[in-house]
């Protein structure tokens, strides 16, 4: 059986018909930037997200630095972020010229640990970025107390997290302005890049307007130094398909990551996705552990079955920021996680079988390395 690490088809097969419709009305419209397909997104993906405003953007990393920028965050100013995250998280605090302040996770969680903020802020500290990583909603509730007892901004990192919940609260509605990706992997994926900010202040949003805008919100009237990252129309006519079926493949993604549970669970030297108290998980990754990583990895693709690992070089100790000088002693268990975590298989529609496949390939690895 040959089984890759991400299928489409599950989710775009059945809606084939209805995108290229949307497609179509975006072509016949010739409307093309900022039009209704647009404007009618931000406003459903707003509702679905429970937040009074939603601004589309060109993608994820423009979503994080301009939420930044709307902030008023840059050179002399601190911001607070995971160790363990895509470098994207790390690039936006570097783009507007802000210090990164690396703070390690939980190994079980493996999500920003709150009991390790208040150490690390410092008088120049604006702000928090929490990373729901791998689908996992942060312990919210303890990071905004942080962040009210010392006055600092929240900006939600939610790329991977769409339709998670802490304490029944959605991921991308705590902060002060959030941002969120809709790379076609993600769980809310469009046909290309796209991404979105959403926020509960109207001043934030009208900022982020403008900054996605050249800075204008009147045609050729420039108030503020802006950029070029408007969401697409198609990216947003695709995305207004696929909303309302996103409660349907979050629901589906959770099936089979009880499958995987069942199936591997008690499996020796192997270490399966944790679940907070008051987290929900909407399992955009499903990702286990292992010191035998590298010689699994090899076997499953030996066996026809694909893996990724997210992520094998952390963000300190890419080439890209070797001049800040981080030495691998400094943050362990983002370097124990980028050594020992792979990514199995997961999308919608995976079937059971399928699961259970990858699973017995995974016990026959870790059985025959055991015995040796």
């Amino acid at each position: 059986m040959q089984i890759p690490f991400l299928s489409f088809a599950g989710q775009h097969d059945p809606i084939r018909t209805e995108v290229l419709a949307a497609m179509a009305r975006v072509y016949d419209s010739h409307r093309y930037v900022l039009g209704q397909e647009v404007e009618q997104f931000e406003k459903a993906y707003a509702a679905f997200n429970q937040v009074q405003l939603c601004i589309g953007v060109g993608n994820g990393l423009d979503a994080l630095e301009l939420s930044l920028r709307a902030l008023g965050i840059g050179p002399g100013d601190e911001v607070i972020v995971p160790t363990n995250t895509y470098i994207a998280t790390w690039l936006a605090v570097t783009h507007v010229g802000a210090t990164i302040v690396p703070v390690e996770p939980r190994l079980d969680t493996y999500n920003l640990n709150p009991d390790l903020l208040e150490a690390a802020i410092t008088s120049r500290t604006r702000a928090i970025m929490p990373v729901h990583l791998y689908g996992q909603a942060c312990e919210m509730e303890a990071i905004m107390s942080i962040a009210r007892r010392h006055n600092l901004y929240v900006v939600e990192d939610n790329a991977q997290a769409q339709g998670a919940t802490y304490n029944g609260q959605l991921t991308g509605s705590f902060g002060h302005i959030n941002a969120t990706s809709f790379y076609p992997g993600k769980n809310l994926g469009a046909l290309g890049d796209a991404g979105a900010i959403t926020t509960n202040d109207p001043s934030l949003a009208q900022r982020v307007k403008a900054l996605r805008n050249y800075g204008s919100t009147e045609k050729y009237h420039n108030s503020i130094i802006g950029y070029n990252s408007r969401l697409d129309e198609l990216q947003a006519a695709v995305l207004r398909v696929k909303l309302p079926y996103l409660p349907v493949w979050t629901a589906q993604r959770q099936q089979i990551a009880a499958w995987y549970h069942e199936a591997l669970t008690d499996v020796p030297e192997l270490t399966l996705p944790y679940t907070a108290p008051d987290s929900s998980h909407a399992y955009h990754l499903y990702v286990v552990r292992t010191a035998h990583r590298d010689a699994l990895q090899q076997h499953l693709a030996a066996s026809g079955v694909g893996t990724l690992i997210h992520y094998p070089v952390p963000p300190h100790q890419q080439q890209a920021y070797r001049t800040l000088q981080w030495q691998q002693e400094h943050f362990p268990i983002a370097e124990l996680l980028a050594r020992t975590s792979l990514s199995l298989p997961l999308w919608p529609r995976m079937t059971r079988d399928e699961v259970l496949a990858v699973a017995q390939s995974i016990q026959v690895f870790l059985q025959r390395v055991l015995r040796l």
